[in-house]
């Protein structure tokens, strides 16, 4: 967060399953076309927020399993948790915040009481949050019976039902919508109140984001009946809140093109790459691009024409130089040629590559320095590198590749395994 020098263009607050994440699309295409919008136009500029019902342990396994951008901010165990950035440093005011008449001990005595409802994985049980599955038949009578107890042992809790099973017991103060409000104040504070913000939901625990003043929100398609009849029954006169047509993260991108909020065309939605240009000398641009190229390549999806290799090349510097994530050099020239023989190699086959957390610096006029990590998928396996790219801008030919170097993530995969890494 510590890049904005003002307030961010737009800040999306997201939920994760069944909202940024398609669990039923095998191919996580309506993900992956945001990631590259994200990428492409919003990174250096705004922020995302991921807040999601799940512990960290869950969020962590979720984030192995899909190709998750790094949020700026991370909301988690239902608005109970706020961290910021790579190394998810917690909020301490929003714990201060929190102890204010809770205790756990006291919560967990009181639904041991109730044999309907059954714990939740260990994992899922957190110092502002004690979950359990419940029937959907009895939830109610529950809810009901378990908030008077509670009450009179002088706690001040809510309880969130959502996803037909889900029951979460919480400080008062606590929530998504809560943690949103309390984010908003403290960037306000900073001076750094986002232009506007767009919240993002498909279940119940989802629909405090949409109470908050001033913000966006949308329902994806396949938002779960509860929070379509809290919408009836809570805002369906508000022009802010919309009901999209697209599933996932792509009633995401529907938003934001509905309510103005900025670019919503994704570059994974461009077909032809030698007509796809922007306004501005954007370096983000340039890297979503080449490596979706790159994908499309591979998996035979773009001619195997000479025309898109000149392009390439003639976007390299003559001296331009590419650093291997095994240490060894070679001209970028000589790697844009070597493209030519893995044409299609992936053709039918699961592969995907996204580039995440795209920052550029200019470091003189003209210049850029940008770092991103790159991963790829194949088959089951993921693996990852952290690239630096130093991009000149060249009158009347836009930006100019200077130098790559690649180094392995910590988090990839297989990074013993250089010999199918091309770039």
């Amino acid at each position: 967060m510590e890049r904005l020098t003002s307030p961010p263009r737009l800040m999306i607050v997201s939920d994760l399953d069944h909202t940024m994440v398609d669990h039923h699309d095998p191919e996580n295409l309506s993900l992956l076309r945001f990631n590259s919008l994200w990428e492409h136009a919003y990174r250096h500029d705004s922020l995302l927020v991921f807040s999601t019902g799940r512990s960290p342990t869950l969020y962590k396994e979720l984030r192995k399993e899909k190709p998750l951008l790094t949020p700026d901010i991370t909301i988690m165990s239902v608005g109970t948790e706020i961290t910021y950035g790579n190394s998810m440093v917690p909020d301490h005011g929003w714990v201060d915040t929190l102890n204010h008449k809770w205790d756990l001990g006291v919560v967990k005595e009181e639904t041991g009481k109730f044999s309907e409802l059954t714990l939740q994985a260990e994992t899922e049980q957190r110092p502002h949050k004690v979950s359990f599955y419940v029937d959907k038949s009895k939830a109610q009578d529950v809810t009901k019976e378990l908030s008077l107890r509670l009450e009179k042992r002088g706690l001040d809790v809510k309880i969130i039902y959502s996803g037909g099973m889900d029951l979460d017991i919480l400080p008062q103060g606590a929530g998504k919508g809560q943690a949103l409000a309390y984010l908003l104040k403290k960037l306000k504070s900073e001076g750094r109140l986002p232009l506007n913000t767009l919240a993002c939901g498909d279940s119940g625990n989802d629909a405090e984001l949409f109470s908050i003043p001033d913000v966006y929100g949308v329902m994806v398609s396949n938002a779960q009946e509860e929070l379509l009849k809290w919408h009836a029954e809570n805002a369906k006169d508000n022009p802010k809140v919309i009901h999209a047509k697209e599933r996932c993260a792509g009633g995401i991108i529907q938003a934001v093109g509905e309510f103005k909020l900025g670019p919503n065309l994704s570059p994974r939605d461009v077909s032809d790459f030698l007509e796809c240009r922007v306004e501005n000398v954007n370096p983000g641009h340039e890297v979503v691009k080449f490596f979706l190229f790159y994908e499309r390549w591979r998996r035979g999806e773009v001619e195997n024409s000479e025309a898109y290799i000149a392009s390439l090349k003639a976007s390299c510097h003559p001296g331009g130089v590419f650093v291997h994530p095994s240490g060894a050099e070679k001209s970028l020239v000589d790697t844009i040629d070597e493209l030519r023989k893995y044409h299609g190699d992936k053709q039918g086959k699961k592969f995907r590559v996204w580039v995440d957390q795209v920052l550029a610096t200019e470091t003189n006029h003209g210049t850029w320095n940008v770092k991103f990590d790159k991963w790829e998928q194949s088959g089951d396996e993921h693996r990852g590198c952290t690239t630096t790219v130093k991009f000149t801008a060249k009158e009347g030919e836009g930006l100019v590749w200077e130098r790559v170097e690649q180094t392995w993530s910590e988090e990839s995969e297989l990074k013993k395994d250089d010999s199918s890494w091309i770039i």
